[in-house]
């Protein structure tokens, strides 16, 4: 099999277009992306849509236009053509179906007349008898009398792949060397009996036409891999192919509950991450980490640095734990590291209809440049950034009855009372004189700064957590703070 440095590397991600991407998918186009960046090879995208009940046109779009967010290029593939087109799987039923017809001609493959009841009933007879229970190739050397004698009954057969009577041993790049035995993968299907042709033709003959030199897929594939050497070895006998390309797999990626995260699970969808307001780079960063990583002391980087150190061997084996909260604080981090102007122009979305409560017009642009660098340091997503600064162009504001419960305790009026006070006679164009006030104040009642505080906050911002008090106040303006202090005061009095 070819090395790394043998040739020049040529990778393919190869998704079905159904439904919303799923974050182990991400995953596996990272790596691939990462793996021919940092080797200064070829990446080519694939669209793997034979499966006409379960694929659509809104998902391909969906998952260009996901790709597209997260940033991945691709040097072939849909939208940018290549040697190889066409790169959806649709439109190649021609070659699949001359492959499998020049198989069927070597005596590669033959046709296969079992009913699925036949092969439900011998696989129960193996499984009770101890043996392996994959197809026991019944149909593997029928005379002309039976074909007849099937042919006869109205039977349509499906193609089966010949395997070799021969022990298959290869080295994966994440796992080292894996050696399968003939009694455990079977003969098996490529060609419906429809004549749809199936996964385990047209990946392999797609691979094989495109030159792959390296496939890097999810663990869940490794059982397929000794059926798919031997096709290349027929497909090499046949001149189709020219070597068989190394194969890596990647670990599951695990759930709540040791689980496998599956597609059902919310957290795999990446349409969430889009809309909770992840940065891609901050997405891939945390995704990147589930089976790889830069350096044991270090979780926060960017792609380049990614691609610069990617090797498929540094790839741990073992099944990575998906960590939501973990996401989220590399998520924050990326956030702090973006320059402020990108910032506020990646709010943009958060701060309009339908997200916004307020009214357009209500919105104050220089309030949101002067509140941005403080809002920055405080979102773990993007989308937190609505409730943050609601209180800037909300009239009033919103209202949380648990926040008001929390932070009015008795005493809570005095307290105001003597704040409002002391911000009245204070420096507006200081925090930091805003900050003496309330300080002062809460001295008057006996309070700490963090007892009182609070009641100020929720009385000019609804919440009893957001950005820092006291810049918020200064931008928000004397006028308006005062005014539901008052408001406040009023509540509580009724």
């Amino acid at each position: 099999m070819s090395s790394v440095a043998s040739a020049p590397v040529r990778v393919r991600f190869c998704p079905s277009p159904t439904g919303n991407p799923h974050v182990g998918l991400v995953r596996t186009a990272l790596f691939n992306w990462a793996f021919a960046k940092h080797h200064q090879g070829t990446l080519v995208f694939r669209i793997e849509d034979t499966d006409a009940a379960r694929d659509s046109e809104e998902s391909y779009n969906q998952l260009l236009d996901s790709l597209r967010w997260l940033g991945f290029d691709w040097d072939e593939g849909p939208e940018v053509g290549g040697p190889h087109a066409p790169y959806r799987q649709s439109q190649r039923m021609d070659i699949y179906k001359d492959v499998a017809q020049k198989l069927q001609d070597a005596g590669r493959a033959y046709h296969c007349y079992c009913s699925t009841a036949e092969l439900d009933a011998r696989r129960d007879a193996a499984r009770a008898a101890g043996k392996p229970s994959g197809y026991d190739g019944h149909c593997r050397d029928l005379s002309a009398e039976q074909v007849e004698a099937y042919r006869a009954e109205g039977r349509t057969p499906i193609v089966r792949f010949r395997m070799p009577d021969e022990t298959i041993t290869f080295t994966d790049l994440v796992r080292g060397e894996l050696t399968f035995t003939p009694e455990n993968v079977p003969d098996y299907g490529i060609v419906r009996a429809n004549g749809a042709p199936l996964y385990t033709l047209v990946n392999p003959v797609d691979d094989a036409l495109m030159e792959i030199t390296h496939v890097l897929r999810g663990e869940d594939l490794l059982s397929s891999t000794p059926r798919q050497i031997a096709l290349y070895k027929a497909l090499i006998d046949l001149g189709i192919a020219k070597e068989i390309p190394s194969f890596g797999h990647l670990p599951y990626v695990m759930g709540e509950g040791n689980k496998k995260l599956s597609k059902r699970d919310p957290e795999s969808s990446l349409n969430l991450y889009r809309e909770r307001g992840f940065l891609p780079e901050g997405l891939l960063n945390y995704l990147s980490l589930l089976g790889w990583s830069l350096a044991a002391d270090r979780d926060v980087f960017s792609m380049d640095e990614m691609v610069a150190a990617f090797e498929i061997s540094d790839v741990n084996p073992n099944p990575a734990r998906f960590d939501l909260k973990k996401c989220e604080a590399i998520n924050a981090d990326h956030i702090r590291l973006l320059d402020v102007k990108d910032f506020t122009e990646r709010c943009a979305p958060w701060l309009q209809a339908p997200f916004a409560p307020w009214a357009p017009e209500d919105f104050d642009e220089a309030k949101w440049q002067a509140v941005a660098p403080h809002a920055q340091t405080r979102l773990k997503v993007l989308s937190e950034i609505t409730d943050n600064v609601d209180f800037l162009f909300l009239a009033e504001p919103a209202e949380d009855e648990a926040s008001w419960t929390k932070a009015m305790k008795e005493g809570s009026d005095a307290l105001l009372r003597t704040a409002r006070e002391k911000l009245e006679s204070a420096d507006w164009t200081s925090a930091e004189a805003l900050k003496e006030a309330v300080l002062a104040a809460g001295e008057t009642h006996g309070l700490k700064l963090g007892k009182a505080q609070a009641p100020v906050r929720v009385a000019v911002t609804g919440r009893t957590i957001g950005l820092p008090l006291f810049e918020s106040l200064e931008i928000l303006g004397k006028e308006k703070t005062l005014a539901r202090i008052d408001a406040a005061l009023a509540k509580l009095a009724a």
